[in-house]
């Protein structure tokens, strides 16, 4: 069974990588920046693997039995998928790993199908060392014939796979999960600041939660950036901010309010505004820090 992986970004890459070290067939690749692409099989192959990068999407589809996708938005999945259709048909499978709005992804599983291919969404959860370690979780939707096939393939990539169900399922799960987080980070943010001003240090307070029921992974994970007021990428201000407001047309969309939610964009959108689109999304406190200190003077 060869395998195709298409868009070798932050978390791209690393996920090939782990396909290439642990599939016994082919595996190709290709990006939009066709260096991550001979990069990732130079990995892949140093690990053991047989890897070859391919100039464009259609040559990596024509040649895959399984095609994985990784890319940052809705309109680049639909878009890939688009041109893809001319070369999908029966005994392949399509497996969307992006984080897209559902709707849109159910749009792309509809279309995938009715050329006799396979779809599956799968989004990941956890951060860029974890798709390093291959240990990521992974929320899946697809009929359970389709899972069932791709399982294997899925753990090579993470270690907690859960099927949510048909469909769109996997990405509804990622979108609420990444809301959820989005609140912690919230709250880490207004208190960590407030504490601060009373002289403890970043480190200080995130040690002192450890002790206690507010202990989070979102903190643990962060602490060194925030003791250093440091934030290189592993997950970027620009990709959260796009989660978080699709969490919102979600809810919009189930005539559901989401006032934690809405408060959380309103801090990704200062982060926006600010130019911090290509920090790690734990950069938002600089923006919280900012839009107080407006409020302050403004009162």
């Amino acid at each position: 069974m060869k395998i195709g992986f298409i868009g070798l970004g932050i978390m791209g890459m690393p996920m090939c990588v782990n396909i290439a070290k642990k599939h016994a067939d082919y595996v190709y690749c290709t990006d939009m920046n066709f260096d991550r692409a001979e990069e990732t099989a130079n990995e892949g192959n140093a690990a053991g693997g047989h890897v070859t990068a391919l100039p464009d999407n259609l040559s990596v589809a024509e040649v895959s039995d399984v095609i994985i996708t990784m890319v940052p938005k809705s309109e680049d999945s639909r878009s890939v998928y688009e041109e893809l259709l001319p070369v999908l048909g029966t005994g392949k499978t399509c497996i969307d790993m992006s984080t897209i709005d559902p709707a849109v992804s159910v749009e792309i599983a509809e279309m995938v199908k009715a050329t006799g291919a396979r779809f599956a969404d799968a989004p990941v959860v956890k951060s860029q060392a974890a798709a390093i370690a291959g240990v990521l979780g992974i929320y899946v939707g697809a009929d359970e014939e389709t899972y069932q096939q791709i399982l294997p393939i899925l753990s090579y990539m993470g270690e907690k796979i859960f099927h949510l169900g048909g469909n769109g399922s996997g990405l509804v799960m990622k979108i609420c999960h990444n809301a959820l987080v989005s609140q912690i980070q919230n709250g880490v943010n207004e208190t960590m600041t407030l504490a601060s001003r009373f002289g403890i240090a970043p480190g200080v307070f995130a040690e002192a939660v450890k002790a206690g029921g507010g202990q989070n992974a979102y903190l643990d994970g962060h602490q060194k950036m925030f003791e250093e007021d440091s934030y290189p990428a592993a997950f970027t201000v620009r990709n959260a901010a796009k989660d978080v407001h699709i969490c919102l047309d979600m809810a919009e969309r189930a005539g559901l309010p989401m006032p934690g939610e809405e408060n959380a964009a309103s801090v990704f959108d200062k982060a926006m505004e600010m130019g911090l689109d290509g920090e790690d999304w734990a950069a938002t406190i600089k923006a919280y820090r900012r839009r107080s200190e407006e409020l302050i003077v403004t009162r």
